[in-house]
């Protein structure tokens, strides 16, 4: 059985394209990353591959789903009015341009452009900042998830500058005969990027989708683990990128502990919210059982690494070959799991809620096709296990290629499933919901709805 918002804040909402842009750029670019991955492997990309392949997928899958899903939920969930909606589109514009035009140069060796479109995507990201961080000043009092938020926001402020001076040394030395090289900053740079914005952003809103969506609270328990996740993710997420751009081996081991320490706690509160649902399970609750083990899993592996050398370039992310389980195993599932629900929800509230009790309208569950759910989920997983064995394990690159071939083949089920909601249940096409201006005061009449006369 489907599933119905319960005692959310609607009325709050941007109109329904804000969302849905973003989503619908993010996947596009997530086709554009696996792409780029799958063909590096036979090494058919010329210039830098592997940064346009990480920028595509982080910056603008991950990045660009996380600027709409903020946009769109912190309204709803904190009952705040959206600061702009205007502020909304110029962000989005500003990072896929810049994003596109930073990937492209980087695929072309055309270096001298990196600097504009970066800035292009640092004007963007500060753009969103500044828009929810509006909108989040007028809340009373923060719960775990806005306070994670606020964090996240902080994170996006420092990693986006240091993205544009690793830019700029591209073409212009900055970091030559300095005291921090090019490589402590890039880890930098990383750190913040992944474990500050991203992971930070990933926690906070599971905090909310987690027991909103299995119908239980944190209890017992979880009261200690959360707080172990709550104090020790953001400052040792600043202790490891400290200790790195410094060179401190001890502040960054500190920080590292703190990471994985709160990584191991925040598996253990999904797992069990989880295991004590009381509704019915969703591709959405697939999605996210994936990331409970998928996320102790890298910090399991990943410790003895990050206390042996948490500074080392190999170990930026983890362990060498526990990369994949971070960013697909985890944040990837996360934000896949996420938008099996967010994207049928908007279309959900935007077409049929007013209808609820007056006719038959279904739910938000129904909007998409559980077999075609399954068939990305089936693939999706095969994938990541075949790209984390093959990178854990050292197998040959033919293995890794199937695995990359998988996990694009999942994004290309998962993407024309997500984009029949669209088709099939919104009032406005594709192309308008992308490029058109909509009053969001006004909707195209459905059946039930007669148009009004001008």
């Amino acid at each position: 059985m489907g599933t119905i918002p319960g005692t959310i804040e609607t009325n709050r909402k941007p109109p329904m394209t804000i969302p849905l842009r973003h989503f619908v750029v993010g996947l596009v670019f997530l086709f554009a990353g696996v792409l780029v991955g799958v063909v590096t492997v036979v090494d058919a990309v010329p210039g830098f591959p592997t940064l346009a392949h990480v920028h595509l997928l982080l910056a603008g899958w991950i990045c660009i789903t996380i600027m709409g899903a903020m946009t769109q939920f912190v309204p709803v969930w904190s009952g705040v009015a959206l600061h702009s909606r205007r502020l909304a589109n110029v962000q989005l514009a500003l990072v896929a341009v810049g994003l596109a035009g930073f990937a492209t140069a980087l695929v072309l060796n055309a270096l001298s452009w990196l600097v504009p479109f970066g800035g292009l995507m640092l004007a963007g990201f500060w753009t969103f900042v500044y828009n929810v961080g509006r909108t989040m000043a007028s809340i009373d009092a923060y719960d775990v998830t806005e306070r994670h938020f606020l964090l996240s926001l902080g994170f996006f402020v420092v990693l986006t500058p240091l993205g544009l001076l690793l830019a700029v040394d591209f073409t212009t030395p900055v970091f030559a005969g300095g005291q921090v090289g090019r490589s402590d900053v890039v880890a930098a740079h990383a750190t913040v990027a992944v474990f500050g914005a991203v992971l930070t952003t990933v926690y906070g809103a599971l905090y909310q989708l987690g027991t909103m969506f299995t119908q239980t609270e944190l209890h017992g328990v979880d009261e200690y683990l959360r707080v172990v996740e709550e104090l020790g993710h953001p400052v040792g997420v600043a202790l490891l990128a400290i200790g790195r751009v410094a060179d401190v081996t001890l502040l960054a081991q500190v920080g590292a502990v703190s990471v994985l320490g709160a990584a191991l706690a925040f598996s253990a509160i999904l797992g069990r919210r989880l295991s004590e649902m009381q509704v019915a399970w969703t591709p959405m609750h697939t999605r996210y059982a994936v990331v409970v083990p998928g996320l102790a899993a890298w910090a399991l592996l990943t410790a003895p690494a990050w206390l042996r050398a948490p500074t080392a370039p190999k170990h930026l992310l983890g362990a060498a070959g526990t990369v994949h389980l971070l960013v697909l195993g985890t944040v990837g599932f996360v934000v896949l799991g996420t938008l099996y629900h967010v994207v049928p929800f908007v279309v959900w509230v935007d077409q049929y809620s007013d209808r609820l009790g007056l006719e038959d309208v279904p739910m938000i569950d129904d909007l998409y096709d559980d077999r075609i759910a399954a068939t990305d989920a089936t693939l999706l997983v095969s994938g990541t296990v075949g790209l984390v064995a093959s990178a854990w394990f050292r197998l040959p690159d033919p293995i890794r290629l199937v695995g990359g071939v998988l996990v694009g083949l999942g994004v290309v089920v998962f993407g024309a499933n997500m984009l029949s909601v669209v088709r099939d249940h919104s009032p406005h096409s594709l192309g308008l919901i992308l490029f058109g201006s909509l009053d969001p005061r006004r909707r195209p009449p459905t059946s039930a709805e007669p148009p009004v006369d001008e």
